[in-house]
């Protein structure tokens, strides 16, 4: 049961920056013992789940770490133990884990927390966690905490609502306490640790899915949900020529990702892979470029926790504007080609 804490529950206007991520003191934490699912692919963690590592170690007690997944899972796992934070790497080889499907891994975590007593299972607010982590709550019969940005004690932690317009403080009385964090609210756990490496049998889930294919959007650019700095576009560009030809460049010349707003992904104007915003990716790189974007506040949900915000649109009472650290009040189509050219000298 997940229930507000104090009466009224704490809510306060949302602002750019994130809720902090700060310890807390508590008398029974050394009775935390925690299991962290960590989502990886072609060899490589996942960001968001070494965030989770991070939000992990404030609750005090033990963390471990989870790698399920195919014949990569032992060396996956062994990198993962270098993880500062961790003291133990737990891993299970299977071809049903291959492909990170929730079917299979949720039961496996549900035996996995019952026979060695974790009191909290956290993952990164992915994709895949978004998919495998409900389910292990369900079995688990307990309420899951979604995106949490901050973790206030063992059973109380801060998470966005309304999309991201307000933010609350909870508290849950569950057994097992199950929650996700927002990869841009903690950092990433840093390389350090020796944690021991132990391998354990596969659960027998029956397969009720099966992966079929991937398809994959390459791009040289840098990866939209880690990007250091992002170029969105927006409505305005009115078509995906519009994109090639003004946001392209500039993201080219800034070294930066491109990424885009709602309107303009339902639009067809980009692959909805590129959409930021409480329905795509939630990014905070250190530069976040906004053209051609009113600010819906399902956009800003998706990037108001930047560093630093440009935003490019011809009307002055954009929304975008009131979370902007600079704004220009001007046509995209003269104003961007012209930093463009500006950037390249």
């Amino acid at each position: 049961m997940i229930a507000p804490i104090a009466a009224p529950s704490v809510l306060r206007a949302a602002s750019r920056v994130a809720a902090p991520s700060r310890g807390f003191a508590s008398s029974s934490a050394a009775l935390a013992n925690t299991l962290v699912f960590l989502e990886h692919k072609n060899g490589v963690l996942n960001p968001a789940s070494l965030s989770a590592v991070t939000a992990a170690q404030k609750l005090g007690g033990d963390v471990h770490g989870l790698v399920l997944g195919g014949s990569d899972a032992k060396e996956v796992a062994e990198k993962a133990a270098k993880t500062t934070g961790l003291a133990k790497v737990l891993y299970s080889s299977s071809d049903k884990y291959a492909h990170q499907l929730a079917e299979p891994i949720a039961p496996q975590l549900k035996e996995l927390v019952g026979s060695n007593s974790y009191t909290h299972l956290v993952a990164g607010h992915t994709a895949v966690g978004r998919d495998v982590i409900p389910r292990a709550a369900a079995l688990l019969d307990a309420s899951q905490i979604s995106d949490v940005t901050a973790v206030e004690g063992e059973d109380t932690f801060v998470r966005p609502i309304y999309a991201g317009n307000a933010i609350a403080t909870v508290k849950t009385s569950d057994k097992v306490v199950v929650f996700t964090v927002r990869g841009t609210a903690f950092d990433a756990a840093a390389e350090g640790g020796s944690a021991a490496v132990e391998e354990v049998a596969a659960g027998d889930a029956a397969e009720l899915t099966k992966f079929v294919e991937e398809k994959l959007s390459e791009s040289s650019r840098p990866d939209l949900a880690t990007a250091s700095r992002v170029v969105s576009g927006g409505r305005a560009l009115k078509s995906s020529e519009g994109f090639q030809k003004y946001i392209e460049p500039l993201a080219d010349e800034l070294k930066a990702a491109v990424g885009a707003s709602r309107a303009a992904v339902d639009a067809g104007y980009v692959d909805n892979a590129l959409q930021v915003g409480q329905t795509g990716k939630i990014v905070a790189p250190e530069l976040y470029v906004a053209v051609g974007i009113s600010g819906a506040i399902q956009h800003l949900a998706g990037m108001k926790d930047s560093k630093t915000i440009v935003a490019i649109n011809k009307d002055p009472e954009a929304p975008i504007f009131q979370v902007a650290d600079f704004g220009l009040v001007a046509d995209l189509y003269e104003a961007v080609p012209e930093l463009t050219e500006k950037l390249k000298k």
